[in-house]
């Protein structure tokens, strides 16, 4: 399992509650980016159109842009592919106040390109300073230093 792409602060900003993997609509020049690391998962989210779940915000850099068509959108909204169970899942999530569909990472399964969808809930201030001291207390220990 290959990741192309991941979403740094999905974990910092957000608690993840649970995950759901999703198919990815995508032409076949946009496959040949992703798979060169072109597709960028920062700043985006699910959001579900019609009942019709979508990824928002995401970027994919043409893989040849001497080749690419003229109407061609970098940052255009993607279908996801899921199950009736799956979708039912989201919709009754988008309805649930506080939590928000998260994308946290690209990645090839089986020669498809799959994306993981965090159920999350977003973090305070406080939940993040936590975080970082966390952080900061396994790199010293990785370092040997003392606390």
């Amino acid at each position: 399992m290959k990741e192309y792409a991941s979403n740094p602060r999905a974990a910092f900003d957000f608690e993840i509650i649970e995950t759901l993997e999703a198919g990815v609509v995508l032409t076949g020049n946009e496959v040949k980016a992703i798979k060169t690391g072109k597709a960028t998962l920062r700043g985006t989210y699910v959001r579900l159109i019609h009942e019709r779940p979508f990824l928002v915000g995401a970027t994919i850099t043409p893989y040849q842009p001497a080749n690419t068509p003229p109407t061609y959108n970098a940052q255009a909204d993607r279908a996801l592919l899921m199950s009736k169970k799956q979708i039912a899942t989201l919709s009754g999530i988008g309805k649930a106040e506080g939590l928000t569909l998260v994308p946290l990472k690209l990645y090839d399964k089986g020669g498809r390109i799959k994306l993981l969808v965090g159920i999350a809930r977003g973090k305070r201030k406080y939940d993040k300073r936590e975080t970082i001291k966390k952080k900061d207390l396994t790199r010293s220990r990785a370092r040997g230093g003392e606390e």
